[in-house]
């Protein structure tokens, strides 16, 4: 039977994100020293896993199912693909820069209904002051 250690799991999981314990301990709100001791945990409390879960933007589940030979295998499975050699098509539809094209979007209205609204306080101040 596989020896399950979640700790580790967790610990590999945050450094394929990309993110330092600093990091993940600011998001769970508790010590980099308690990150690093939750991943030298063999067990992690559910409410414990699922905020860590939350904060790797991952599923629980993926978290306890994590195997890093399955990961191996999907990179090799998407550089396989990226050079041709083998048949599997997964035909993409996601474009990160369309969501970047929303957000910047999204940011540019509500900036610009900021700026509208301070225009409005401004020309009530103003209107309060002249009719003093």
């Amino acid at each position: 039977m596989e020896n399950i250690h979640i700790g580790r799991k967790v610990a590999r999981l945050r450094e394929l994100r990309g993110i330092k314990q600093e990091t993940l301990a600011e998001s769970l709100g508790i010590s980099q020293q308690a990150v690093s001791r939750l991943e030298q945990s063999e067990e992690i409390e559910e409410t414990t896993l699922a905020r860590i879960a939350k904060a790797l933007n991952v599923t629980s589940e993926l978290i306890k199912n994590f195997n890093e030979e399955s990961v191996i295998n999907n990179i090799q499975n998407v550089y396989d693909n990226a050079t041709g050699n083998n048949n599997n098509n997964y035909n993409c539809t996601f474009n990160p820069l369309d969501e970047y094209r929303n957000e910047v979007k999204e940011n540019k209205k509500l900036y610009e209904a900021l700026l509208k609204e301070k225009d409005e306080k401004i020309a009530l101040l103003k209107k309060m002051l002249d009719g003093k």
